[in-house]
């Protein structure tokens, strides 16, 4: 059995199985938000600078196990292994969607 993610989501997650910085940073509206290791970035340039140094430098891939709802936000779960201390981690990811695009991304 497949997981079966909303369409961008799914997007996100081929892009970053295969490293794709451009691919991954397609899925994201122009103005998104993304929270990860207690720091914010804003916009296209931020967001690229981050798949860069948090994804692609260490080889970072996320696994999603699991999906669901919540109050508008789909929360996806999963381990992610790479070249980093303690791989894989498991990682909590909430997706707020718009407009086709993911307008915020917050990993806990």
């Amino acid at each position: 059995m497949s997981l079966r993610l909303p369409p961008p989501i799914a997007t996100y997650v081929a892009a970053n199985a295969r490293l794709d910085a451009p691919g991954m940073l397609a899925t994201f509206a122009p103005d998104a938000v993304v929270s990860d290791e207690r720091q914010t970035r804003v916009g296209s340039d931020e967001i690229q600078a981050w798949i860069s140094s948090a994804t692609i430098a260490s080889r970072a891939v996320f696994t999603p196990e699991t999906c669901r709802e919540e109050d508008g936000v789909v929360v996806v779960e999963g381990p992610t292994a790479g070249d980093f201390p303690g791989s894989p981690i498991r990682f909590t990811f909430r997706f707020t969607l718009a407009d086709d695009a993911i307008a915020a991304l917050e990993i806990a």
